[in-house]
């Protein structure tokens, strides 16, 4: 089953939300939205951020990847629903290649990858629970673009997907733009915090000793 329209994230807000870290748009989001940290980047410098172009695949077969390289946009980022299998890889130096080639934003997997150093070398983005030398089969349908499951979060075609060194973060298309200005709040307040306790002022959080006496932690008028 395919899905050929669907809406995306505007790129503007991609461009903007690119300027975040995943932690502070996880967090400005509810805390929520991460993907689980098996799914992390082949290089810690790598960076993404477009809309999700989403695949469900049977474990251990790429069929429905190859027909997602053929109808995904320049910018998408093919997020995979692979079922965590490491038994063998989804998607190696040549799959990786045809999408550099074709200008896609990245591949999030939730699944293997192979060619690791080659795909290194194609200094393209991706994201993966890991390699397995080992190739997939190519004759089970899945679906694209449907909701699917990956890293333990529910991902829309069209969300706003973010990963970098710490790993990926999806943020639903609705919400995407209204986090923007809570995002630049958030990198302000955490700058001004460091400059705090760099420059000799207060180490422990003025918030401290109440969450621990909310805690039980500490009795009242109690601190640390």
């Amino acid at each position: 089953m395919i899905r050929r329209d669907f809406g995306r994230v505007h790129p503007q807000i991609v461009q903007q939300a690119s300027a975040f870290p995943a932690s502070v748009l996880a967090d400005v989001a509810g805390r929520r939205g991460a993907l689980d940290g098996r799914i992390a980047p082949l290089a810690r410098s790598m960076r993404l951020a477009g809309p999700a172009f989403t695949i469900d695949v049977r474990p251990g077969d790429n069929l429905m990847i190859h027909a997602a390289i053929a109808l995904a946009k320049p910018g998408d980022v093919l997020v995979v629903d692979g079922k965590g299998d490491r038994t063998c890889a989804l998607m190696g130096a040549i799959m990786m290649t045809a999408c550099k080639t074709r200008g896609l934003g990245g591949v999030v997997l939730d699944g293997s990858h192979r060619d690791t150093e080659e795909i290194l070398a194609l200094d393209f983005p991706v994201y993966s629970v890991g390699a397995n030398p080992n190739g997939p089969a190519k004759a089970i349908a899945g679906r694209i673009n449907y909701p699917i499951s990956c890293g333990g979060v529910i991902v829309s075609p069209g969300d706003l997907v973010v990963g970098d060194g710490d790993g990926v973060v999806v943020v639903e298309r609705e919400i995407a733009e209204s986090l923007l200005p809570l995002a630049a709040k958030k990198v302000d307040d955490e700058r001004a915090r460091i400059a705090e306790i760099t420059s000799g002022g207060a180490i422990v959080p003025k918030w401290l000793d109440g969450a621990l006496r909310a805690a039980g932690v500490l009795q009242a008028g109690e601190s640390l």
